[in-house]
């Protein structure tokens, strides 16, 4: 059950509660239920059933598939307002969860039972309307992973990527295998890549950091 402090926390992150009907909002505070995960902590392994569906608060999620050989590929990242929709395609299908689900930073998050989530996909059309937009973007990511994988060539992937963290951070603090599993590539292969790259003065290297120098020069990469 949900206190009112945190139901009033949850609608402000999710708009269509806001303007639900009054038995969805109760059902809601009667079968949600809070709770706070720490950062590193697994909630899903491949292959485990799935009890409940997370809705995030605060904090990150991260999801992604673990090879044979031990590499590992990101699927997607869900954060606030957001949650995961392999865990609800299992529970609608009743299958075992089909890759790795884990806590990046502390999360809040707002757990709903799976028996309680299939219901309320039947009986409420916002919940409803609500499941398949995060379906609906959800493909999307992941079919663009897809085409990044099976189409482009690993020093545009890496470029595109250091790109990207750069915007955010520079330097980026990373290790060459947190780059190998965010693109599904070994750590031999990224480590000299950027090796490449730094000669080619694109970039710097040090222990679990890369300042991205140029710009211009990575960028050339992906129009190659």
């Amino acid at each position: 059950m949900l206190d009112e402090n945190h139901f009033k926390r949850v609608t402000k992150i999710l708009p269509f509660l806001q303007t639900a009907n009054l038995q969805l909002k109760r059902d809601f505070k009667d079968f949600a239920y809070y709770a706070k995960v720490p950062a590193g902590r697994q909630i899903f392994a491949e292959g485990d059933q799935v009890d409940g569906i997370a809705l995030l608060m605060s904090g990150t999620v991260r999801v992604y598939k673990l090879g044979l050989t031990g590499r590992e590929i990101t699927l997607y990242r869900f954060g606030e307002g957001e949650s995961c929709v392999i865990t609800a395609n299992a529970i609608l299908n009743q299958q075992g969860f089909p890759a790795i689900a884990a806590v990046e930073e502390e999360a809040e998050v707002v757990m709903i039972p799976a028996e309680v989530f299939g219901d309320w996909v039947r009986r409420y059309d916002p919940w409803r309307e609500f499941v398949f937009n995060l379906f609906a973007q959800r493909l999307a990511s992941v079919m663009e992973i897809v085409e990044e994988v099976a189409f482009q060539r690993m020093d545009r992937r890496v470029a595109a990527f250091l790109l990207e963290r750069s915007q955010i951070q520079n330097p980026i603090p990373i290790t060459h295998q947190e780059i190998a599993n965010e693109i599904g590539s070994s750590r031999e292969v990224i480590s000299r890549l950027l090796a490449d790259f730094a000669q080619q003065e694109i970039l710097s290297l040090s222990r679990g950091e890369i300042k991205v120098l140029d710009n211009e020069g990575l960028t050339t990469f992906l129009t190659m």
